[in-house]
């Protein structure tokens, strides 16, 4: 069973910046992709991010494009989405999650989740 633990989240102010973090633990073989959705107050949850983990290519929603990024540091076997120029429409709970599937935009593809991490831009 593969864990995900997310961190980094909190409270700050249009424009500013946040790293987002993703632990994993377990058995990833196979996994084919990491990715962030996020789910503000009475919306549906929403593809944010992916990154394909032996290809590398990444994938954003063209809501954030230009401003998150996607990455990876092998070592610590973390993913992390890195938010700059944040909005207040950006205020959400971030989940990220793991797919064997390569259909990373579809939030049905992916098999495990983290918690989430409250992230809140006011303006």
């Amino acid at each position: 069973q593969v864990q995900l633990v997310e961190a980094g989240g909190g409270l700050v102010h249009s424009g500013d910046s946040l790293r987002l973090s993703c632990a994993a633990s377990g058995p990833a073989f196979a996994t084919y992709a990491m990715g962030w959705f996020r789910q503000a107050p009475g919306k549906e949850r929403e593809f944010v991010s992916a990154l394909a983990l032996n290809s590398g290519i990444t994938y954003y929603a063209d809501s954030v494009k230009g401003r998150f990024t996607i990455s990876r540091e092998y070592a610590k076997n973390t993913v992390y989405l890195q938010m700059n120029s944040l909005k207040p429409e950006d205020t959400a709970n971030y989940y990220c999650a793991s797919t064997y599937n390569v259909a990373v935009h579809s939030e049905a593809s992916y098999k495990y989740w983290g918690q989430g991490t409250q992230v809140t831009v006011s303006s």
